[in-house]
């Protein structure tokens, strides 16, 4: 199968595109040389890498982010962490809430704290590398996709004021509560795409009613396919269809469908499908 090269002129939603920035969002799993020999193969002449270190009541000891930029395209992509990394902390109802963007409504207490310690740089890398109106785009897996949500909404809603062209997460938790997804929503409107593929487990976390997601979420069913909507029933006929066809694995259909090289083996099914 041929895969669509990075078309760096985009400005809106394909699935070519789509699949490029999950790409995207594994690259935040590499070092800061690693990051720059990608970024450079993709057509990106200017990288940067973030790492910062903090202490919270979770198990997540830090954040790492890079922001890489073209002549008409710059990615800011955050990494993600393994689910027994995040799971107790994301099911744990005592962690209390926190003010959101601009003080629009209120965010987990681990999402903010771990996007604080890198965005102030990666707002002002975007304001840098901006030296003629390309594209912006936030991209993440997993935590990182909390974060890119969380970062997307801070450059719009507090200074520099800009919106970026998309944010596109894959397997991201529920991130805020409703008065802030409501915001994002209006603000985000064909911008904000947010894969969830079958089974995976971290996008039913924190627990509803105190957290939810922010609209427009694709989903990857059983056998693969993408859907732009899924009726509740028939998502969940699905989820026993993947459960069922993985009894024997050696983790948890929840588990393993969280894994990104699995949402990319999904994309490239799609992308060989519509040819």
């Amino acid at each position: 199968m041929t895969i669509p090269t990075l078309d760096h002129s985009t400005t809106g939603y394909s699935l070519p595109h789509a699949y490029w920035m999950a790409r995207a969002a594994g690259l935040a799993t590499l070092d800061a040389d690693g990051i720059d020999a990608q970024a450079k193969k993709w057509g990106f002449d200017r990288s940067r890498y973030f790492e910062s270190s903090h202490a919270m009541p979770f198990p997540i000891e830090d954040t790492q982010a890079y922001v890489m930029a073209g002549d008409r395209m710059i990615v800011a992509g955050f990494r993600g962490t393994e689910v027994t990394k995040i799971y107790d902390w994301l099911t744990d109802v005592n962690t209390p809430p926190v003010p959101g963007p601009a003080n629009k409504g209120f965010v987990h207490y681990g999402f903010h704290q771990a996007l604080q310690s890198v965005y102030p740089q990666i707002r002002d890398t975007i304001e840098e590398f901006r030296t003629d109106g390309q594209s912006v785009w936030f991209v993440g897996h997993s935590l990182g996709g909390a974060l890119a949500m969380l970062a997307g909404a801070r450059l719009y809603f507090e200074d520099p004021r800009l919106l970026p062209d998309g944010v596109y997460t894959f397997g991201q938790p529920r991130t805020c509560e409703r008065l802030l997804a409501g915001a994002h929503n209006a603000a985000f409107r064909n911008r904000c795409f947010r894969f969830v593929n079958n089974n995976d487990i971290v996008p039913h976390l924190p627990p509803e009613p105190v957290y939810t997601h922010v609209n427009a979420a694709r989903y990857f069913d059983a056998d693969g396919r993408l859907h732009e909507s899924m009726p509740l029933l028939a998502r969940v006929k699905d989820g026993v269809k993947g459960v069922a066809a993985d009894l024997f694995a050696p983790e948890t259909d929840a588990v393993k469908d969280h894994h990104l090289e699995n949402y990319l083996a999904a994309f490239e099914k799609n992308l060989a499908n519509s040819r």
